[in-house]
């Protein structure tokens, strides 16, 4: 059994230190540490990464870091909320979110046409100018074929954007898909109405999409999961690695708590159960904020893999 050690700075100290000094700190420091550990063997053991966010942490700063996550091939499939696709898109073509307060007087917010998403603020002008982008490109989509699969949709709408932060455009030039099995949950759910209305032989197929996701894998591949949060986007990344045998890594880290039953707060040792992890695996639930918690675990393992030559930034 370890003892607890103090913790303490020293000039020039790097990420991956600090990250496996905090495993000796106690609490959930010890989980932090061992998530890391847990992405560097997914990486070295080439297992399939599947990643999964929720649209809450693109609206966040997060975006950058999970486009490089993408870039330097942690990430093999994507599962995502709609959310993470609009707004991705909006930050690409130039729209700018807010730092405000969680005490922003939301009324006040609605009269100016600000919308609040914990302490961040998006303008309405920003989804007028995503709607005028979806417009032009659902026309150039139906222009190629009038039968989509969502993660191919998806693609032609990455290979359209121009910016190397974008998870879109990232994972469109190198050919790693993003699955959104909740396509019509937002903005751009609506949009996609409104086009069919004028052009009702546009489909956007989630069941073959679904079809997309399991065969993307296979039952003898190593499999490796990042969890960040919850909802549809973990549980369609588990349910298709449960299809495939389970998995063999996976690193979730959640704010919510295993009591209420929720997808969001399930540990890694309740996937077990299910068979969406193996029972052998490695595996660690980091309870935090995301925008804490990855960019530690993930440039701590950026840091040792690129140091072993496993990665190289280009």
């Amino acid at each position: 059994m370890a003892n607890v050690k103090d913790i303490t700075w020293k000039k020039g100290m790097s990420v991956t230190e600090l990250t496996e000094k905090l495993g000796s700190v106690g609490f959930q420091s010890v989980y932090l540490a061992n998530a890391f550990k847990v992405i560097v063997k997914m990486k070295k053991e080439k297992a399939k990464i599947f990643f999964t966010f929720t649209a809450n942490m693109v609206t966040s700063g997060l975006r950058g870091l999970f486009a490089q996550t993408i870039k330097l091939g942690l990430a093999d499939v994507i599962v995502t909320t709609v959310g993470s696709v609009e707004e991705d898109i909006m930050k690409a073509i130039g729209e700018n979110f807010e730092i405000g307060k969680f005490t922003a007087d939301d009324v006040e917010l609605y009269e100016k046409g600000e919308n609040r998403v914990g302490n961040l603020f998006i303008r309405n002008e920003s989804y007028c100018r995503f709607e005028d982008f979806m417009q032009e490109a659902l026309g150039k989509l139906y222009s190629k074929k009038k039968v989509w699969p969502v993660s191919e949709l998806i693609q032609e709408l990455g290979l359209m954007l121009d910016d190397e932060n974008s998870i879109l455009y990232q994972a469109a030039k190198k050919n790693i898909p993003v699955f959104c099995p909740g396509i019509t949950d937002g903005s751009l759910g609506f949009h996609l109405y409104l086009f069919r209305q004028k052009h009702p032989d546009f489909i956007v197929d989630v069941v073959e999409d679904f079809k997309n996701i399991l065969l993307c894998v296979s039952f003898d591949d190593k499999k490796g999961t990042i969890c960040l949060g919850g909802g549809i986007s973990k549980h369609h990344a588990l349910l298709s690695c449960l299809l495939n045998g389970g998995l063999d890594y996976a690193v979730y880290v959640t704010t919510d708590q295993q009591s209420f039953g929720s997808m969001s707060g399930a540990t890694t040792d309740e996937a077990k159960s299910w068979g969406k992890v193996k029972d052998d695996s490695d595996a660690a639930t980091v309870i935090g904020d995301a925008t804490i918690i990855y960019p530690l675990i993930i440039m701590s393992a950026f840091e040792e893999l690129e140091k072993e030559g496993l990665i190289k930034d280009e």
